[in-house]
């Protein structure tokens, strides 16, 4: 009801102004709905929730010189994120504006804020070096200047031996933004993941299993999420059908950052995939 008075789009991500933004929030709180604030974001969750799992992790992102950037960098602190170069600029720390209705869907409306400015200088090039795994959001391809970030960091992980992981993070992102998402792929990544709506949009296909077979042009290894459904993962040489966990969705918020994030914990462990997508699904349904 909500969404509709207010003519907000249900269960995709739309970018906002600041303006439009606190619109929404005036008009949830002057009707009472509880809010919470965290720090967040796609890519963000995933690497709090490795980091949760014991992963030593790394976060590059950007944010401004106020109060919720001082939250946010007070989190990732909390969450044990190394962080050092998200250094505070002038202007409004992004904010993402998640409302979760009766069926747990949720509906992002989201305000880019400094997060916009994004360079290849927030890139800590020796942090990248030294890891494992790169993984990136889908989402920073929604203007050209994050998008060439995004190409220029997957090119550097690639010459330094680092494996490449994306989310192809939304519905929305994927129609509108295929090609950028192509272009950061380049000629292929080693993990990708998304969901069954995703996947299907971005193949041109119809069916999961379709969608699989295309998706093999892309990435070495891919997963596709299929909410209470399990996952379908690709592990180079099989797919592998991996059952749901039972759980009573309230908020499925997050579930999809916090499986690829408990995913990427498991393989830089030395799990095999397999092992790597039940420890996921689990984790996802205790979100």
């Amino acid at each position: 009801h909500f969404l509709s008075k207010n003519k907000v789009e249900k269960g995709i991500m739309t970018l906002v102004d600041e303006e439009r933004q606190h619109q929404l929030i005036n008009a949830l709180t002057s009707q009472k709905t509880p809010v919470k604030r965290n720090c967040g974001g796609s890519a963000c969750n995933s690497i709090v929730a490795a980091s949760s799992f014991g992963s030593k992790t790394f976060y590059s992102g950007k944010v401004a010189d106020d109060w919720e950037g001082d939250f946010f960098v007070k989190d990732l602190k909390t969450a044990g994120v190394d962080f050092h170069n998200v250094a505070a600029s002038k202007g409004t720390t992004g904010k993402c504006l998640v409302m979760i209705t009766q069926d747990a869907e949720r509906t992002l409306n989201t305000f880019l804020g400094v997060s916009i400015d994004i360079s290849f200088q927030e890139v800590d090039t020796k942090s990248l070096e030294n890891s494992k795994w790169l993984y990136m959001e889908g989402y920073l391809v929604t203007d050209k200047a994050r998008t060439d970030v995004a190409i220029n960091a997957m090119a550097y992980a690639k010459q330094k031996g680092v494996k490449t992981s994306l989310s192809l993070s939304d519905p929305y992102v994927v129609k509108v933004f295929s090609e950028s998402l192509k272009s950061v792929i380049g000629e292929g990544i080693d993990l990708l993941f998304c969901n069954t709506d995703e996947a299907r949009r971005f193949t041109g296909t119809h069916t999961v299993e379709a969608a699989a077979n295309v998706l093999k042009q892309y990435a070495k290894t891919f997963v596709i999420t299929r909410g209470p459904g399990g996952s379908l993962t690709y592990d180079g040489h099989q797919l592998i059908h991996t059952p749901g966990v039972s759980t009573n969705a309230v908020d499925t918020n997050g579930a999809g950052d916090m499986f690829a994030g408990s995913f990427l914990y498991a393989i830089s462990s030395g799990h095999d995939y397999a092992w790597a997508a039940r420890f996921a699904n689990a984790a996802a349904a205790l979100v």
